[in-house]
């Protein structure tokens, strides 16, 4: 082996245990939200279970990946066994703040979406949602990302419980949803999730979201939290730019003369840069809360260069702001869009086949336990703890570190035959007891008159 083998060699070794060490400090981070040292344990493998290299992943394969004998163990970690789920999302998102912290950091709210095939899961109803492109039976959770110069993650989320939903006793218990749950609308568990996170002093300068959450109540409750926002809001929405003054957001772009049009670099993307025209014209604050100021309140105008969409943004600070900073603010709105894409392609966060409110949140608080420990450790490379990216290589991505951390982290899936033999019966045999009451029910339905 040559000298620059044997130093590649050495750094990859070093990087492994850099990262390995994280994934260890995390859950012990997390350790002291399980009573049980066998529940305890049985999460941690769960972890790894849900980054193992796997076709499908739920409680059937990620036990037969790990050596177990059966899926009990898994089912009861999100079933029945005593653990706060919350509790561990908490930590860990204070374990996430506390490394990408910049002193300069976003809180973005949005929600996402997993498509189902039946009614019975809590939540699920034909309903609207944009990840999936129109009305469908899915699952809605509204979701919180942390994001700063240095990376970003999803550190939180609540489930929607559609008010249809809320209302049929008959799902509340099917589905276990507790009788304190009711309904409640986007924005307002998008400020449960603020609220918490703010509990836990996780400070961030701006909370950005889209439409959904350009309300009035939400932006109150923001500025009530030492928080300036930018939000999307409508076209249609009323503002009012002077005294006496209401106009309509679209309307309110004749306001700006032409030469007020600033065209300005906003991001680059896999096919090159991206150039926008941009405007902002000073409104009236109309969510002051008791005790502040008036501040400083502006809508922001995003102008396509080519088509001339526009695009507005509601934005609060307690001064006057330079418009570079309110753009990296909106456009920081983005990476939740990502996190969701990958928390679910690298942390199986829309493959829980499970039904019942307690099990999706133990679920996709372990999902989001391992999302968070691959978007901290990609973002390591930027602390100076990863080696740089060699000439000609583009940074680490979260899917290529997973790539690496498997089988030098994250132990490889047992798959030795007289094992897979044992689960290839186990699978038959349950199918097989499925069958046998499927069709004992059929018999019964049939001969009732």
């Amino acid at each position: 082996m040559t000298q620059d083998q044997d130093a590649t060699a050495a750094a990859v070794t070093v990087a492994d245990d850099e990262r390995g060490g994280l994934l260890r400090d995390l859950l012990g981070r997390v350790a002291g939200c399980f009573p049980r040292r066998e529940t305890r344990q049985t999460a941690a493998e769960m972890v790894s279970g849900l980054l193992m290299e796997l076709e499908d992943h739920n409680c059937w394969t990620i036990a037969e990946a790990l050596g177990h004998a059966g899926p009990h163990r898994l089912q009861h970690l999100l079933s029945r066994a005593v653990w706060d789920d919350q509790q561990v999302l908490q930590r860990a998102a204070d374990w996430a703040a506390g490394r990408l912290d910049d002193g300069d950091a976003v809180l973005i709210v949005d929600e996402t979406a997993d498509a189902k095939s039946s009614a019975d899961a809590a939540g699920a109803a034909r309903q609207y949602s944009g990840t999936l492109g129109g009305i469908a039976l899915c699952q809605v959770a509204v979701t919180l990302t942390y994001a700063s110069g240095r990376g970003h993650a999803l550190i939180d989320r609540a489930l929607y419980l559609p008010q249809a939903c809320a209302a049929d006793e008959e799902h509340r218990e099917l589905a276990g949803i507790p009788e304190e749950v009711m309904f409640a609308t986007k924005p307002e568990l998008a400020d449960e999730l603020l609220e918490r996170t703010h509990q836990r002093g996780i400070r961030a300068a701006f909370v950005t979201g889209d439409e959904v959450y350009g309300g009035r109540g939400l932006r109150r409750a923001i500025r009530s939290r030492g928080m300036g926002y930018v939000l999307a809001v409508r076209a249609n929405t009323t503002l009012t730019p002077g005294p006496g003054r209401a106009v309509k957001a679209a309307g309110a772009v004749k306001l700006i003369p032409d030469g007020a049009w600033q065209r300005l670099r906003t991001g680059a993307g896999t096919k090159g840069v991206r150039h926008y025209d941009w405007a902002m014209l000073e409104i009236t604050a109309d969510d002051t809360p008791d005790d502040q100021d008036n501040g400083h309140s502006v809508l922001l105008i995003r102008r396509h260069r080519y088509t001339r969409t526009m695009s507005f943004y509601r934005c609060w600070t307690p001064g006057p702001v330079p418009l570079r900073r309110l753009i990296a603010v909106a456009q920081t709105r983005w990476r939740i869009e990502e996190d969701h894409q990958l928390s679910k392609q690298v942390a199986g966060l829309d493959a829980g086949q499970v039904i019942r409110w307690k099990s999706w949140h133990r679920w996709s608080a372990l999902c989001l336990l391992a999302y968070i420990y691959l978007a901290v450790t990609a973002a390591c490379r930027a602390t100076g703890t990863d080696p740089a990216p060699e000439p000609g290589l583009i940074p680490l991505t979260i899917p290529e570190l997973l790539r690496l951390l498997r089988g030098a982290v994250i132990p490889q899936p047992r798959r030795d035959p007289a094992h897979r033999n044992r689960w290839s019966a186990w699978r038959r045999h349950h199918q097989y007891r499925a069958r046998q009451a499927h069709q004992r029910w059929n018999a019964h339905a049939d001969a009732t008159p």
